[in-house]
């Protein structure tokens, strides 16, 4: 299926959890002067408008970053690249993960992003047009597969998917498992919805008889209005960085102050 867009969703509590430990976890990467390899599987556009009809008619970003921006100092990367993207596109525009990853990534780093939806990926080639990015209109996990380990070995995956369909909690996964042995040096992360109807359980179970090592953050927060799925967001990070469980914890304060 490709009809999702993340217009709709961009700058949503889910976002703010993802894209703040995302942009930690690249910050801290490039505080050794080592080059390293980001691969993204579900990039999206790359640069979303706040201000668009899909985004103001959901009001997720309103309630979202909209809300808690406070909740990361001036210092913090997620804040920093926020700082660059509103002074160059202005006050409405939000960085998606790729952006993160290109604003926080140097020159000596390997960027590889894939996009399957034909409009989201046209979107994230002009975007990022001139950065010296790889990008791919194709399926991002067959990517990953075909390109890990990469060179240089040292580096990040973040596998993002839509969660459209219920074979993803199957598939994904699988290919997880697969891309963690090609690629064992690898900070492999993984998003996931925390869904009321909990059909993310069975999959988050076998994540972690798969990898017992791994660092698992969840946060809850209340619906965005009466009726809908995601009642949280979680990440898996397989070969955390040393220091990342503290900032999702400090995270997971913050958002249980919301409730939910």
């Amino acid at each position: 299926m490709l009809s999702y867009q993340h217009i709709f969703h961009a700058g949503n509590l889910a976002d703010v959890h993802k894209h703040g430990l995302m942009a930690w976890v690249l910050d801290y990467l490039t505080q050794k002067d080592k080059p390293l390899t980001y691969i993204e599987t579900h990039a999206g556009r790359g640069l979303y408008r706040l201000d668009a009809p899909e985004a103001v008619k959901t009001g997720e970003a309103a309630a979202g970053i909209g809300r808690v921006a406070d909740w990361f100092g001036a210092d913090h990367p997620y804040a920093r690249v926020r700082d660059l993207v509103v002074a160059e596109h202005g006050p409405a525009a939000y960085p998606g993960s790729p952006m993160l990853a290109a604003l926080l990534l140097r020159d000596m780093d390997s960027l590889m992003l894939a996009e399957l939806h034909p409009q989201e990926f046209a979107a994230l080639n002009e975007v990022m047009k001139g950065r010296g990015i790889r990008l791919e209109n194709r399926d991002g996990l067959e990517l990953a597969l075909a390109v890990t380990p990469p060179d240089p070995r040292r580096g990040v995956l973040l596998i993002d998917p839509s969660w459209e369909m219920k074979t993803d909690y199957d598939t994904v996964p699988r290919a997880l498992d697969r891309i963690a042995r090609k690629w064992p040096v690898g900070i492999l992360s993984l998003w996931y919805p925390i869904l009321a109807d909990g059909r993310h359980r069975n999959m988050v179970g076998t994540l972690t008889k798969t990898f017992p090592d791994a660092l698992k953050s969840e946060v809850r927060f209340p619906p965005h209005r009466a009726g809908h799925g995601m009642v949280g967001s979680g990440m898996v990070f397989v070969n955390p960085p040393w220091g990342l469980d503290q900032e999702a914890a400090r995270l997971a304060a913050k958002f249980a102050e919301l409730g939910g």
